[in-house]
């Protein structure tokens, strides 16, 4: 991967181009559908990562927020001043990922580490550059492998007994699927479940061999384009099929990129000279960055190995390790706050407070349920309440499972430590789920 070879830098032009327009794209879509209001000017209280409990939604700035990383993402497309727009549009885009927890998604975690990744790399300004300039292939290969790993470990994570013993949650949703013209008739078979769930797996797995192979690599791109196609049609996923489709361009060859730039050099009618500009060269800086974001990309997924417990019940350690689709948690939490000093006692109105997405993400997840619970005690105390406790009466259903006590209800969750495992305080989960 590391080696010294030079090749045409078009397909580092491609990416850029194709990666700056999912992003703007993504960016106008947000603000068309009301997203940025709703999501980020509505609500009374937002739940935050770890560590990064002071990144907070700005008020109506948040709007200009918006506007910048937008801004960013055209100038990436059209590559101008493009590592200082990576930079913003990095820093940007993660700040508006950590506002708020509740609208976790693996995509939103790929952007980030993707646009920190392309900082790193030098890619041509204009398309007419790309003809005549070249680039160190490291660059290209890392991106490869980049892509290659988000598939390979979600396929890796889909090797447990629930998804291919069971058919979960693939099981749960496709029947809801029964409306869809051509495809809906199939989507109560059990066997259909089975299918997807084993195809989807066998497909994650053996995808970035397909792709990297010079002599697979086209049908590996025409299945990754069925395959997102198949799941945009199935699933609300929003942009996460078309950015792993534009990804995935990253794998064919030279000259089928540079075909694709005379394609958008004539829409354009941008010159078709090959004059060179300057390409930077692979400076140990650069190296050492890349691999580091690289190394960061293999490693942090595995990080659920440190952890005990079930990682379906704690989640700790699940979000940002390419588990894509493999759970479906359905619950229901009721808080009450009592007054140790009075015995006044009050059940909380969850509305009150939260949004009802953000009621639905907090009722199954151990750290909103937590998080919840410290910031009632803190309201009550603000209202006079002398001595708060908090306790949660939590149910919920996994992958199909019938619905089971989450949280002790007699569990003062004042008393517990933000930084304490979920396993010292959830309720024990009574199954075995087999696998990675």
């Amino acid at each position: 991967m590391w080696t010294q070879t030079e090749t045409s830098a078009a397909p580092l032009v491609v990416f850029r181009i194709g990666f700056g327009l999912m992003m703007l794209l993504g960016i106008v879509r947000f603000w068309v559908y009301g997203w940025i209001e709703k999501l980020y000017i509505w609500p009374q209280f937002f739940f935050s990562y770890r560590y990064f409990d002071w990144v907070k939604p700005l008020g109506d700035w948040t709007y200009l927020l918006f506007a910048v990383v937008g801004v960013a993402a055209a100038c990436i497309t059209v590559g101008y001043r493009y590592r200082l727009a990576t930079a913003v549009f990095f820093l940007g885009f993660t700040y508006i990922e950590l506002m708020d927890k509740t609208t976790y998604l693996n995509h939103y975690y790929f952007v980030s580490l993707m646009a920190l990744l392309l900082f790193w790399i030098p890619i041509p300004a204009g398309i007419a550059a790309a003809r005549g300039c070249r680039v160190n292939s490291v660059y290209i290969n890392a991106l490869r492998l980049f892509v290659a790993v988000v598939y390979f470990y979600a396929g890796v994570a889909k090797l447990n007994s629930d998804w291919l013993l069971d058919a979960q949650p693939l099981a749960t949703w496709l029947p809801a699927r029964a409306h869809l013209p051509l495809l809906g008739a199939w989507m109560q078979e059990r066997w259909v479940h089975y299918a997807f769930a084993w195809g989807g797996a066998l497909y994650d797995l053996v995808i970035p061999f397909l792709l990297l192979a010079p002599r697979t690599r086209h049908l590996g791109f025409v299945l990754v384009v069925v395959f997102h196609f198949l799941t945009w049609v199935l699933f609300p996923i929003g942009m996460f099929p078309w950015i792993m489709i534009v990804s995935a361009l990253i794998f064919l060859e030279p000259a089928t990129h540079a075909k694709i730039l005379d394609r958008i050099a004539a829409l354009l009618r941008a010159g078709r000279d090959t004059v060179a500009t300057a390409c930077a060269p692979v400076s140990p800086a650069r190296r050492v960055a890349v691999a580091v974001v690289l190394a960061f990309h293999l490693l942090f997924p595995w990080r659920y190995l440190l952890h005990p417990g079930e990682v379906f019940w704690t989640e700790n350690g699940y979000r940002f390790s390419w588990r894509v689709m493999l759970m479906e948690k359905a619950g229901m939490a009721t808080f009450r706050v009592e007054d140790a000093a009075t015995g006044d006692r009050v059940v909380v109105n969850n509305r009150e407070f939260l949004t009802a997405f953000q009621e639905k993400q907090m009722a199954t997840q151990p750290d909103f349920l937590l998080e919840f619970g410290h910031f009632l005690a803190d309201h009550y105390r603000s209202r006079g309440m002398a001595d708060p406790r908090v306790y949660v009466d939590s149910y919920v259903a996994l992958n199909g499972r019938l619905s089971t006590r989450y949280v002790d209800p007699e569990l003062d969750l004042t008393e517990i430590s933000p930084d304490a495992p979920p396993c010292t305080w959830l309720l024990p989960f009574e199954d075995t789920i087999y696998g990675f």
